[in-house]
């Protein structure tokens, strides 16, 4: 069965790499119908926050992608120490007593590998120093001299060797007694069954010395994956250090992506369903997926110094907020309104949502493109704006004073408006574009605007008629 994890280490907010290495492992999981577990990877004790490790939830939660098991490595010491004993009473590790200052110092241009006074110190002299309360860091010892090599097969970069005789001897154990990284992710990969590890490019190298983990532990090694790094349009590697905001999850979620456009973006760096789509459901995420659609080199994501947004993000996001039912974006945009102050109803969102749907990008987008169908006063406006094309200010006040006498009395459905328009227009001697602009105006502020019968019959007879008189006052004076 497939069995698959997500490690993050709550040192930070969630990165745009990892949440696209818990997607790739979520679709693979999905897909194989198996498990997707939540490890949260929190051994490095001197750096975990509670505030990171909220963050990093809130960006899975935000995603969407639930996962079917969860565990938290600061709750499993001792399983890391239990299997620390069995590699050293094996005869694969040994005790390293070297003073913390001066450990793994080697000549200028050397690769150090190991200390041969620690690695090859009598059993009855390391279990003396260490009685004796001797702090040491337990190391594995790497076979050398034999001519042997660790070989996998990645499912994206193929084959990969090394020598043992290249490979430092690792921690296993800290001075403090806590286990590494290597020992503590190996030990729960082993306990908790995980049958394919997927990750970033960066842990490729690290992946020999956990094969020979995987060995020490009795245990055969999963299938690995390794996925091509994020970078930035400059080349380098993304950094929370150095980017800031544009490697946070947060940064799209609180811009009012979508959480669906979000994955889809996400997939789409480094992957590809080996056809043309781009804009793709869930659903035909997990049907797509495979690792042989990952690509071996690195994938940019587009930003600037001032624009934290991949353009590429925000057009998935446009076709996602088009695609959508009506009903499903009013529910989104009804917070979205009432943050920005505007006071909403259901209803008044449903009429408004499809309104506005295609000309909106993000749902932040929303409050300023539909402002004027929640203000009670329109903010101001050039009054030129209301003089139609080929026209002047006598034709917009007689277009107005005429459309303002028409609409008093007329049925405030799409058809009804429409209908008694052109028909005045007709009436008037002018084209419909004529009567249309400076009614358009008068009522939104603003020349663009969603469809202008629609719009009048969201707004109402009252407001239209006072927006209307209004537009008239500004002419006249």
């Amino acid at each position: 069965m497939v069995r698959v994890r997500f490690a993050p280490s709550p040192t930070g907010y969630l990165h745009i790499g990892s949440a696209r290495t818990f997607i790739f492992n979520w679709l693979f999981a999905r897909k194989s119908g198996g498990s997707m577990i939540l490890r949260i990877d929190d051994t490095d004790v001197e750096r975990n926050t509670e505030v990171s490790l909220a963050s990093i939830f809130d960006g899975l939660q935000w995603l969407g992608l639930r996962w079917d098991e969860q565990y938290q490595q600061s709750h499993r010491f001792e399983l890391y120490r239990q299997a620390a004993q069995r590699i050293f009473e094996r005869g694969l590790a040994y005790r390293d007593f070297t003073p913390k200052d001066t450990e793994e110092k080697t000549p200028d241009n050397e690769t150090w590998l190991f200390n041969p006074g620690m690695r090859e110190m009598a059993p009855e002299e390391s279990a003396r120093r260490a009685a004796a309360g001797e702090p040491f860091v337990l190391r594995y010892r790497v076979p050398r001299g034999a001519g042997r090599e660790i070989r996998f097969k990645d499912l994206v970069y193929g084959e990969q060797s090394k020598s043992c005789d290249d490979i430092e001897d690792f921690a296993l154990l800290r001075s403090n007694g806590y286990p590494t990284y290597h020992l503590a992710s190996c030990s729960d990969d082993a306990e908790l069954k995980i049958s394919h590890i997927v990750r970033g490019q960066d842990h490729l190298t690290n992946t020999f010395k956990h094969i020979l983990i995987f060995e020490a532990l009795g245990c055969p090694p999963p299938s690995f994956a390794h996925l091509p790094l994020l970078i930035a349009p400059d080349g380098s590697k993304l950094s929370k250090r150095r980017h800031g905001p544009v490697v946070s999850v947060m940064t799209y979620k609180d811009a009012g992506f979508l959480p669906q456009a979000y994955v889809n973006f996400l997939c789409l760096l480094g992957w590809n369903p080996k056809d043309d789509r781009e804009k793709m459901t869930l659903p035909e995420l997990v049907e797509a997926f495979s690792f042989e659609g990952v690509n071996r080199s690195n994938a940019v994501v587009n930003f600037t110094e001032t624009d934290p947004i991949d353009p590429k993000a925000l057009w998935l996001n446009s076709q996602h907020i088009y695609a959508m039912g009506h009903e499903e974006l009013a529910a989104l945009l009804a917070p979205v309104f009432e943050k920005a102050g505007y006071q909403v109803t259901m209803e008044k969102a449903r009429a408004v949502a499809p309104l506005i749907q295609e000309r909106i990008k993000t749902l932040n987008d929303a409050p300023a493109v539909a402002s004027f169908f929640f203000l009670e006063e329109l903010p101001p406006y050039d009054p030129a704006d209301l003089i139609p094309q080929k026209g002047d200010a006598a034709l917009a006040a007689r277009v107005l004073a005429s459309a303002r006498q028409v609409l008093a009395g007329a049925d405030f459905s799409h058809q009804g408006l429409e209908s008694v328009l052109r028909a005045e227009a007709a009436s008037l001697g002018v084209k419909p574009g004529q009567m249309f602009q400076p009614v358009r105006v008068a009522v939104c502020g603003r020349k663009n605007a969603p469809p202008l019968f629609e719009t009048l019959a969201v707004l109402g007879r009252e407001n239209c008629l006072k927006r209307l008189d209004r537009a008239i006052e500004l002419l006249n004076s």
